[in-house]
């Protein structure tokens, strides 16, 4: 199956790309590894600025009093391209606020994928010096999603 493509899957991930107003998708099961990607004239996380990409692009998602020097703990990166969100529900206290303390493994927050619900783990204990997308924010691999000191 690997050799050939699957035209119905490329369409629907094309669509979902389109549906969501992210910048690229890629979808991989055993050796099978798709990616698809919008020209990046539009895109605002594909410039290569590190701290000023996010910043300049989701002004809003700094709610927690993020400034430059909140990268001084480590950054919990988002694993994949899909929706964050900070709570497991709609008006449900968020996983990790700014100022909590959180244990290893525990869910720190959610990355909607393919309408796969993706818990995302603290890498290690600690407290939450910031948090930097908003509820229901569409996010990009790499993207800093928290920072732990």
């Amino acid at each position: 199956m690997s050799k050939d493509l699957d035209e119905e899957l490329v369409r629907k991930l094309a669509g979902l790309l389109e549906e969501t107003g992210l910048g690229e998708i890629e979808y991989a099961t055993g050796d099978l590894r798709i990616r698809i990607a919008k020209p990046t004239v539009n895109a605002t996380y594909a410039a290569p600025m590190p701290a000023a990409a996010p910043a300049a692009a989701a002004p809003a998602a700094a709610p927690a009093g993020s400034g430059g020097a909140v990268e001084d703990g480590e950054v919990v990166p988002s694993p994949m391209v899909g929706t964050a969100y900070v709570a497991p529900e709609p008006g449900a206290a968020a996983f990790a606020p700014v100022g909590s303390n959180v244990r290893k493994g525990q869910t720190i927050m959610i990355v909607e994928a393919m309408k796969t619900m993706n818990p995302i783990p603290a890498p290690r204990d600690g407290k939450v010096k910031a948090v930097h997308v908003e509820n229901g924010q569409p996010v990009e691999f790499g993207q800093p999603l928290l920072v732990l000191e």
